[in-house]
């Protein structure tokens, strides 16, 4: 199969996302934090200060605080009061318990499916905790899940097991590529099953979601039609007799990653966490190719001093195609974080949160961060553009050792 080489376009619209998105993923993981630390006194940030780095922050830790009053009330130590130090306010508490349970009826749903795409249906737990806030688990789930599915999960020697999928749904081995054409089936008509196979849009086929100005052109175009005819692998299934220098198993690389970023809770997740589940998973050691090869399935940003891999297709106009009941709750969390922004110390009294999930932002509506570098056009917008014909494989422009998120 003749490859052509992309270059790599921006898309501001999801570069917004994923800075939104890492917000939410910090204050998540210090409001988890400090809801788990022992005793009633406020937390001296101090102590917090080493969070940065594997909360994603740009910013120190004391500064990011501080920006959210709605979430972190400051208060006076009570031996050193110059300490600036931190306690829950009345919102966070609502916040952690409707994150609860929102994630507590399909989480171990989700970690099953990823112990399913591995080679020997286990991981270490040191490779599943980066992916904890991107597949909705709560902290405890090493404890929690063998507790509560004994007949499933199992965990020794720092590992976490699936022992058998006999207490789980049939489909539980089913890509959601293979149920939305099962889907797609039932209600379909005669003229879209009698399209041609070499067709972009017959079974199976990945959707494709390319920056403005490639789809139409003629050379991505035969390519993606050669790709689509190639047969199809579920990633549940057994590859090891499959050439690993074959084009069918570089198909099948991009539906298990196609897969992977499906099972999180934003479709989107850090380049360094799957790097952690690289082996396991049977991917190349330079798998950054395969995101800047198919810029149609995954966009790849380098926002927030990180890399990140978003599926396209799980976002239609800056939201989520389909949202899981966790983002929603996830969306009141950046509705509390934004009025702490905007408005400070009174945000407390401008919060409105229903118990049928909605809220009145009134004044907040269309006003975003202030210093959290978003960007208010959420619009795409592409770059130069350059097509080549590539025979021996692209010379990515992210390099896959150079990423500083750890």
């Amino acid at each position: 199969m003749q490859k052509v080489r992309l270059k790599w376009v921006k898309n501001r619209g999801l570069d917004h996302l994923i800075e939104r998105t890492t917000s939410i993923r910090a204050s998540c993981l210090l409001l988890d934090h400090l809801s788990r630390l022992p005793g009633s006194s406020p937390v001296p940030a101090r102590s917090l200060a080493r969070l940065q780095k594997p909360l994603g922050l740009t910013v120190p830790v004391l500064r990011f605080l501080r920006r959210h009053p709605t979430l972190f009330s400051e208060q006076p130590h009570p031996r050193f009061p110059t300490l600036p130090s931190f306690s829950l306010t009345p919102a966070s508490h609502t916040l952690l318990a409707r994150v609860a349970d929102a994630s507590a009826h399909d989480a171990h749903l989700r970690l099953a499916r990823l112990l399913l795409l591995t080679r020997s249906r286990s991981l270490p737990l040191a490779s599943v905790l980066p992916l904890r806030f991107d597949l909705g688990l709560p902290f405890n789930f090493a404890a929690a899940f063998p507790a509560s599915h004994p007949g499933v999960f199992a965990v020794a020697n720092n590992r976490i097991s699936l022992r058998s999928a006999s207490g789980l749904p049939e489909d539980i081995a089913v890509s959601s590529l293979q149920r939305r054409h099962a889907a797609a089936i039932d209600s379909a008509t005669y003229r879209a099953l009698s399209r041609p196979p070499s067709s972009s849009s017959a079974p199976l086929a990945f959707p494709m979601r390319f920056p403005r100005g490639y789809g139409g052109m003629k050379k991505v175009k035969a390519w993606m039609d050669e790709f689509h005819r190639l047969p199809y692998i579920s990633p549940y299934d057994d590859a090891s007799g499959i050439d690993p220098e074959s084009d069918i198993y570089e198909k099948r690389n991009i539906g298990l990653l196609h897969e992977l970023l499906g099972l999180t809770v934003h479709k989107m997740v850090r380049r360094n966490a799957i790097r952690l589940l690289r082996e396991e998973l049977g991917l190349p050691h330079r798998f950054t190719r395969l995101f800047t090869r198919y810029p149609g399935v995954f966009y790849l940003s380098l926002k927030c001093k990180t890399t990140t891999v978003v599926l396209r297709e799980g976002y239609e106009r800056g939201k989520l195609v389909e949202q899981h009941p966790l983002a929603a709750v996830r969306d009141k969390v950046h509705y509390v974080m934004r009025t702490g922004v905007l408005y400070r110390g009174k945000g407390l009294s401008k919060l409105v949160l229903d118990e049928d999930g909605t809220e009145e932002e009134g004044a907040l509506n269309g006003e975003e961060f202030e210093g959290e570098g978003m960007d208010e056009d959420a619009d795409v917008e592409c770059f130069g553009m350059e097509i080549v014909d590539d025979n021996d494989g692209p010379a990515d422009d992210v390099d896959d050792e150079g990423d500083s998120d750890g």
